[in-house]
């Protein structure tokens, strides 16, 4: 009986050995293999390491990471087995910044010698950020049965002032900065003149980006897809005629066309360890992200968030760790909390002292978020990115003709001059909101500041472009608001130049900080909940109240427009 136990062991032991060492080894692929990438829903930057977050996968997937897709597209430029890639596009979840970067590591596919095929396969109208990934790539096929991608493109904003009269609510909102939207979006009936323009200067900025690249890849004249685009919804054979697309088929027909050669499902090519295609890194980068609302604390819920107190945590540790030589700050936030992106200004302004900070930045990194990227010693961006929006505000309801209207009773009782600052059922005294404006204009000029000094200008310089204004990167560049354009790929090239390494050399990201261990999150997780829900309400409101529903009420807030949306 023990000699059997004993067996028994060694078995087991020698079956632990064997798929461990097919791990490090990673699956096997055959030599001319068509890599399979499904492209569709939406992607994060970072997704949640945490032990609610991980729960709550159980019953609904989370969304996948971008920074691990693109990863695997590096991988398949090395890798020999892989001859072509194809990408089945569907509805996307994603902006203009992670677009651009999709199209750039195609590019680096391309340049490799690798075939690319977009298999576009969009089933609603207007399709038009999908087909803009898709035209970068060799070959372009449109699926049987679905319409033109090409619709134009539309961005629209919601203005709630008129909503909250009719409820009899008053609402206060303070901000300082002529285009700062979202106080337009909270309290105003119509769009101003100056965010007119700026929304105007955005919708120009990303459509001549869309007609150049499309252009470029196609070998067409930007007027012959303008051209297109007015035509649009065109017959799906128009666009074959049209150069948009090269033909129309079905999924299986693609294989067909191509030999019908061996397929390595992306799932399965993402075991493939990156050393075995020839990645030596002679450096480690910590890479630390700031996804989701800029918030105060530890964050809490399921989704992404970009918490100050692990950012903070996280940017301190790489900058003591001897084996890290340089931080990546990976950027996709909209902003939130003014205090929280002070602590974290303030942590990238430590750690520069010691190694490299370079900032990237993805779809938006606008306000607060901003505020963080300028303490960077480099910042990078997409043409497409939505950035800068260098202004504060407050919003501060009046329920007192809501009560009224329902007949419910209310008083307030104060004690000091102005401590109906934040009261809720009444109206701000004249001085009290005067003081309250002066108090807002101070947090403007710290923003002011911050800018200046991160980015090497004065505040008179950096307030002509501030004033909340939101930029694509391709005019923060024009403006020095960011150094250079590209992705993350681009960034760490910057961070490589920085240290004497020459550019094409392979560093490691490590990802900062590590998941806690899991009783550490089992402890943190007992209080939390998702505050997810599905709601029946137009996109624009559903963004405005996601990116507000983390910040406690008086608190100022910097975010930008409350729907910035160009499709």
């Amino acid at each position: 009986m023990r000699r059997s136990r004993i067996i028994l062991f060694v078995l087991i032991a020698l079956g632990v050995l064997a798929v461990l060492q097919m791990q490090r080894r990673g699956p096997i692929i055959a030599e001319g293999s068509a890599l399979t990438i499904p492209l569709e829903g939406a992607y994060v930057e970072a997704t949640s390491a945490g032990l609610l977050a991980q729960l709550s996968g159980l019953l609904v997937p989370p969304a996948p990471s971008f920074t691990a897709l693109v990863s695997d597209l590096s991988k398949a430029e090395r890798d020999a087995r892989i001859d072509t890639v194809v990408f089945r596009v569907r509805g996307l979840g994603i902006r203009w910044g992670k677009a651009q970067e999709l199209r750039q590591a195609i590019g680096r596919l391309r340049e490799a010698g690798k075939k690319t095929v977009a298999y576009l396969e969009v089933q609603s109208y207007g399709g038009n950020l999908e087909y803009y990934v898709s035209s970068a790539c060799d070959e372009v096929v449109l699926a049987q049965g679905v319409p033109s991608p090409l619709s134009g493109l539309r961005a629209e904003y919601l203005f709630l002032g008129g909503l909250w009269e009719s409820l009899g609510l008053e609402i206060d909102v303070l901000g300082v900065g002529e285009y700062k939207g979202a106080v337009e979006t909270l309290g105003h009936r119509d769009m101003s003149d100056p965010n007119r323009e700026m929304a105007n200067s955005l919708l120009d900025s990303i459509e001549g980006q869309f007609l150049r690249d499309v252009a470029e890849s196609r070998g067409l004249a930007s007027s012959e897809v303008r051209a297109a685009v007015d035509a649009s919804p065109l017959p799906p054979s128009a666009t074959v005629s049209r150069n948009l697309v090269d033909r129309i088929a079905h999924w299986d027909e693609v294989f067909s066309a191509l030999g019908d050669p061996p397929r390595v499902e992306r799932s399965v090519y993402s075991r493939v360890p990156a050393k075995s295609v020839g990645f030596e890194p002679v450096a480690r980068f910590a890479l630390v992200y700031g996804a989701g609302n800029v918030v105060q604390g530890k964050g809490r819920g399921s989704g992404p968030v970009f918490a100050s107190d692990i950012v903070v945590e996280a940017i301190e540790s790489a900058a003591r760790d001897d084996s890290v030589a340089a931080i990546v700050l990976r950027l996709d936030s909209p902003g939130g909390s003014g205090a929280a992106a002070e602590q974290v200004w303030r942590a990238v302004r430590r750690a520069r002292a010691v190694k490299p900070v370079v900032a990237s930045m993805s779809d938006l990194a606008a306000s607060a978020a901003y505020y963080v990227a300028a303490a960077a010693d480099h910042v990078v961006a997409q043409a497409g990115t939505y950035t800068g929006s260098i202004g504060v505000f407050v919003v501060r309801p009046s329920l007192g003709g809501l009560l009224d209207k329902l007949e419910i009773g209310h008083q307030t009782l104060l004690r000091g001059k102005h401590a109906d600052l934040l009261a809720m059922m009444q109206p701000m005294s004249r001085e009290t909101r005067s003081l309250f404006h002066a108090d807002i204009q101070g947090s403007y000029a710290q923003f002011l500041d911050r800018v200046a000094e991160g980015r090497g200008m004065s505040a008179s310089q950096v307030d002509p472009v501030a004033r909340g204004r939101v930029w694509t990167g391709e005019q923060a560049l024009v403006h020095g608001l960011v150094d250079q354009l590209g992705g993350l790929r681009e960034a760490v090239i910057a961070a490589k130049v920085k240290l004497d390494l020459e550019p094409d050399a392979d560093v490691e990201l490590v990802a900062f900080p590590a998941p806690k261990p899991l009783m550490a999150q089992l402890s943190e997780s007992m209080g939390g909940a998702s505050r997810a829900m599905a709601l029946p309400i137009p996109e624009p409101l559903a963004t405005a109240a996601s990116w507000l529903q983390d910040l406690p009420p008086g608190t100022q807030a910097w975010l930008p427009p409350l729907a910035i949306e160009i499709r």
